[in-house]
């Protein structure tokens, strides 16, 4: 089941939240974070970085839940200057190590580009490791890729640069 959060569910859901990066990250996820990474670190980000971004409306964010946990979360980034409203960025699909290739990155991918599509959004853009697993299920949902910047990112596991494929679609 995917819903929305709000910034006054992230406090109760701060935990399910946090392990979910944090397994995420741990598993080798290129998705801001280097290890060591701790819980705390997790809950911050979530606090601190999506929380405020939820209260002013910048930003939406979606779980995958299964059995009443949390598995999955994806964002969409809608905070553009007043000539950019039209485009939003995905930000952050998460799919916990043990809920992969159940098609949970699929429906979050299908349901923020509903939310996209309400917000008046037009435009979707995207980032991802190049290489990774998620590269082919973007391409596959109609993403274009723009290009690939090398040596854009550091491995979370190493100092290791990692190149980053950039996706749009319109929708």
């Amino acid at each position: 089941m995917i819903e929305p959060l709000n910034a006054g569910s992230i406090a109760s859901e701060i935990e399910a939240l946090s392990a979910l990066l944090h397994a995420c990250v741990h598993d080798g996820a290129s998705i801001s974070f280097v290890l060591p990474f701790s819980l705390e670190e997790a809950r911050r980000f979530w606090l601190e970085k999506v929380g405020p971004g939820l209260q002013a409306g910048s930003r939406m964010l979606l779980v995958a839940r299964k059995d009443d946990a949390i598995v999955g979360s994806v964002q969409l980034d809608m905070g553009t200057p007043p000539n950019q409203h039209h485009r939003a960025e995905v930000a952050k699909l998460l799919v916990h190590p043990r809920a992969r290739r159940q098609g949970i990155a699929r429906s979050l991918m299908l349901a923020i580009e509903d939310v996209a599509r309400a917000e008046g959004r037009t435009l979707i853009t995207l980032d991802t490791r190049s290489g990774d697993s998620a590269e082919p299920l973007y391409q596959s949902m109609g993403y274009n890729l723009m290009g690939v910047i090398p040596r854009y990112a550091r491995d979370p596991h190493s100092s290791q640069l990692d190149a980053c494929s950039f996706f749009y679609k319109e929708l």
